[in-house]
């Protein structure tokens, strides 16, 4: 039975196909990610162009018929994050983002990679965010919903992380080792931990992430096995 879906979207990639139409690999809130035809939509005159942009919130109605492929019938820009384009190193990160929730949502269904993604581009549109703590906390946030999230509670020994020491982080376990010149002391855990519960607004107010948010964007690279 087809049916016609209305949904808010993210383009993740565009693909041409033929003379004019283009594959488009999208994401939405409640259906997952979605392999959509969008038809004839490289011709000058298209109406649907406009309306699947990268870096934006897509408001659009795509027919899925059965046995056939999923067509985009209906689209326009709900949110532009015009902003990323202004500046180099956020629009790589930005394009780096759209790689990493593709690559995730290939293989797991969850409804929060959109969730994460959407938030991910309202702070990279944000010129006023440090990049380094957008991505230490998108890092942090897509390992944890791939089910390898940094464990910022306890040791190796299973004891807890205490502010008076200082650890090293083991690459192979995933996990915090105690050392006495570790290169990680409490300051970094609570940066951490605050990461892993809060958007990148409130985290940019924090004073004083100067000296330590490149090891923390360093760790989360490691944790996410980059």
């Amino acid at each position: 039975m087809s049916q016609n879906l209305r949904t808010k979207a993210i383009i993740l990639r565009r693909t041409n196909y033929g003379e004019a139409d283009r594959i488009l690999q999208i994401i939405t809130p409640n259906d997952g990610r979605l392999s959509v035809m969008a038809r004839s939509v490289r011709k000058e005159k298209s109406r649907l162009a406009g309306g699947i942009e990268l870096f934006a919130i897509c408001d659009i109605v795509v027919h899925i018929g059965k046995g056939e492929i999923t067509t985009l019938t209906g689209a326009k820009l709900n949110k532009f994050f015009a902003q990323i384009m202004t500046d180099y190193n956020r629009l790589q990160f930005g394009y780096e983002v759209l790689k990493q929730i593709a690559r995730a949502s290939e293989t797991i269904d969850e409804p929060d990679f959109y969730t994460l993604l959407e938030d991910c581009l309202g702070a990279l549109d944000d010129l006023k965010i440090d990049l380094r703590i957008i991505q230490t906390w998108f890092y942090l946030r897509l390992a944890d919903l791939l089910g390898s999230g940094l464990n910022a509670a306890t040791d190796a020994s299973g004891m807890k992380l205490v502010e008076d020491a200082r650890y090293n982080f083991d690459t192979a376990e995933q996990i915090f080792t105690f050392h006495e010149d570790g290169r990680y002391d409490s300051r970094h855990i609570k940066l951490l931990r605050v990461m892993m519960t809060n958007p990148p607004k409130i985290i940019a107010k924090i004073a004083g992430l100067g000296d330590i948010i490149d090891d923390c964007l360093n760790l989360s690279q490691i944790v996410m096995k980059m």
